[in-house]
């Protein structure tokens, strides 16, 4: 009984050490937003070895997701009502990515099952919201399908089902853009590898966009004194309405 527990654990130590090596990198590890910042792109590439540091002896898909700072977030639908579009029902997230975009070596759902789809979140219909109150699931499911387009149309949620290209067993790489509206904060590139329906390897990357500059200025300023930006702002307003009407009656 101790001979058969005795090789049972030394065949799961060898099964252990042939899972994969992931060594992701990025290409920018701090993306600034400066005044003008029209968006960037990030390339997202590393290497998969094997527990001795050799090319990989088999084929693996790869899946790479950059995941952006998460906040609570109200969704409010739309109703046309005498011919005015009004706010009708709403549900609110308490977690929700302010960035999502996944790319994959080909269609996730010929990789692994909607189980384990769901599990590390890997496509959009997979995003985990954290819905607040009252729960009803298929409301649940209509707002979060309505958040998900949304965002899309902003080009803040996105996926690619053939974005990330292997060479030769060892290299990846997968380009994945940021536009102009994202949001700033701690952003994670996760990238796993996945065989026979199975995630067997799994690596983490951080990004950090950051405002600077004057934009850095504004935003502290705005946090740190709050009360007197908001005069500020309206200052500036009265200033720039009173200015613009002088103008025109010049005219």
């Amino acid at each position: 009984m101790r001979r058969l527990a005795f090789l049972l654990l030394c065949f799961a130590a060898l099964t252990a050490q042939s899972d994969p090596i992931l060594v992701p990198e990025v290409s920018q590890h701090e993306v600034q937003v400066r005044q003008g910042f029209t968006g960037t792109e990030l390339l997202l590439f590393g290497a998969i070895l094997d527990p001795r540091g050799q090319r990989a002896a088999q084929n693996y898909d790869i899946v790479v997701l950059l995941k952006g700072p998460t906040e609570p977030i109200r969704v409010r639908e739309k109703e046309r009502v005498g011919g005015i579009w009004v706010n009708a029902d709403s549900t609110a997230f308490r977690s929700a990515p302010s960035f999502f975009a996944i790319s994959s070596s080909r269609p996730i759902s010929e990789m692994v099952d909607d189980k384990t789809a769901a599990i590390y979140e890997l496509g959009l219909n997979y995003i985990q919201f954290s819905p607040s109150g009252v729960i009803d699931v298929a409301e649940q499911r209509r707002f979060a399908a309505g958040l998900v387009d949304l965002r899309g149309q902003q080009g803040l949620y996105k996926e690619d089902m053939h974005g990330v290209s292997i060479n030769g067993k060892v290299l990846y790489q997968a380009r994945i853009s940021l536009p102009s509206n994202v949001q700033t904060g701690n952003y994670t590139a996760e990238t796993f590898a996945i065989s026979r329906g199975r995630v067997i390897a799994t690596a983490v990357a951080d990004v950090e966009v950051k405002k600077v500059g004057f934009e850095r200025f504004v935003e502290v300023f705005s946090k740190a004194q709050s009360l007197l930006y908001g005069l500020v702002a309206v200052g500036l307003s009265v200033a720039m309405g009173w200015l613009a009407g002088r103008l025109f009656a010049l005219v």
